[in-house]
């Protein structure tokens, strides 16, 4: 009989890694980027901003000035609350998109082209200052509500579909990713405001919170759009302008924290609900923000920085007391701070580290919840229901499955042609990690019964043990 050969060390770990990172994560190991979606729309406050307050006339929450954007492309000041990039435009390089540029900056009958050509590839509708309430900064034009940035979705959706035939219209929707990241505004108006700490405790204000997002959630939806990245508020007690600058020990303010964990769980059970009430026809990654900036804190230097106290721009104590301005002094080395200015806006090289541990932290508490240890990290897989639900536990499970139950002859039997040809056609090709996941959904759906009965042939045989 001819001795089986396996496979290689080097496609046999790659081959683990895809099943135990998914497909996203794995295929950028390989090119350095996810699987592709056709389009990024991005809905939210100051964190993801890309410059839509610019074109608010009165607006004075505006960061088109130096120091901001020290980092960006030309050293640009392009509205981004930051010395460079920010998160949303991370996740868009991540899955190989241009950044979504600030839909308010396409607006006019000369622009027509311009937004219909961005708008297939995605739109930024953030805003700084913005909540998920109309709260004084809308009344004031300080900024656009959460509410007012789904209106802004609804009146481009038509030059979005228009361009495609109704069946690709449905597709580039269904497969496109939505962002909201809003929620910090809303608790830092409750904390400024005593009248309204006064008409609500904390727990009634944050689950009004809740359920006002699943409204504007629902308005998004009905539009055609099925996958989201929503994510939790951070501890917005622990970024530099809420700190007790008087300590030596420059502690948080606890209180907020206490909020933001309410809100987070009022978050993460809407969710759920609003799963459900759509009958799955939503998929939905929650990311724990809260949790991220905890484990930052208790080990800094694990994650690359040196200083996660203080703003990188600023002055006074801990560069809290002001603004970043034209004339604020900034760090040298952006890279070593978390932080950007008092608000607690992250650097890039904060934004661009999130990413990188969603391979090595990610944990799963559902199906649909994911708790890194990082913000917003982007290594995110989408599975809609119910078929693909299988084939998610398949992935998760796999791995365990094939190392208790098969020998390495097996395993090479189950696989080896797999192999073959993949390295044949594609090696060196930079697309060896995507091919091998499509290869590796086939085999598992054709193989999804006998795996089955042998993890429960197995199962009993441990009972028996």
């Amino acid at each position: 009989m001819p001795k089986k050969k396996t496979p290689s060390l080097a496609t046999w770990l790659l081959y683990l890694g895809l099943l135990w990172f998914d497909s996203f994560p794995g295929l950028e190991a390989a090119t350095g980027k996810l699987a592709s979606i056709p389009g990024l729309y991005v809905f939210g406050d100051s964190l993801v901003d890309a410059g839509n307050n610019n074109y608010l006339p009165i607006s004075i929450a505006k960061a088109n000035y130096p120091r901001n954007g020290v980092d960006f492309p030309k050293k640009k000041a392009t509205g981004r609350f930051s010395n460079g990039k920010n998160a949303a435009d991370v996740i868009a390089e991540k899955f190989g998109l241009p950044l979504p540029p600030p839909y308010r900056s396409l607006k006019g009958a000369l622009k027509v082209k311009k937004r219909e050509s961005a708008a297939l590839t995605g739109l930024n509708f953030a805003s700084g200052g913005a909540g998920i309430f109309n709260s004084s900064d809308k009344k004031l034009g300080q900024s656009i509500p959460l509410s007012h940035q789904v209106d802004d979705w609804l009146s481009i959706h038509n030059e979005v579909t228009g361009k495609l035939r109704p069946a690709e219209a449905q597709v580039h929707l269904s497969k496109s990713l939505f962002i909201v990241v809003i929620g910090s505004n809303d608790l830092f108006d409750y904390y400024g405001s005593f009248k309204t700490r006064e008409k609500n405790n904390p727990q009634q204000y944050t689950q009004s919170m809740a359920d006002k997002l699943k409204e504007q959630l629902k308005r998004i939806h009905e539009t055609g759009a099925r996958k989201f990245l929503v994510v939790g508020v951070a501890q917005i007690g622990c970024i530099p302008g809420n700190r007790d600058t008087e300590s030596d020990l420059h502690e948080c303010d606890e209180e907020a924290n206490r909020s933001c964990s309410l809100y987070n769980e009022a978050l993460v059970k809407m969710l759920q609900q609003l799963k459900q009430e759509l009958q799955n026809s939503m998929s939905y990654s929650y990311f724990d923000n809260f949790k991220s900036l905890q484990d930052i804190n208790f080990n800094p230097t694990h994650f690359g920085f040196t200083e996660v106290t203080s703003a990188c721009c600023g002055s006074g104590k801990l560069n809290a007391a002001s603004h970043c301005q034209p004339i604020s002094k900034f760090c040298p080395d952006r890279t070593k701070h978390l932080f950007w200015d008092r608000f607690g806006h992250p650097t890039e090289a904060a934004s661009r580290t999130f990413p990188l541990f969603s391979q090595t932290s990610r944990q799963l508490r559902s199906p649909q919840i994911l708790t890194p240890v990082v913000p917003l990290a982007v290594g995110i897989s989408f599975f809609p229901a119910p078929s693909a639900t299988v084939l998610r536990f398949l992935f998760v499970f796999v791995t365990v499955i094939v190392t208790r139950l098969c020998t390495m002859d097996s395993l090479s039997a189950f696989t080896q042609k797999s192999f073959t040809e993949v390295t044949s056609a594609c090696c060196g090709s930079g697309k060896l990690a995507l091919v091998i996941v499509n290869q590796f959904e086939v085999l598992s759906r054709q193989n999804q019964t006998s795996l089955r009965d042998r993890r429960s042939s197995h199962e009993a045989a441990s009972r028996t043990l």
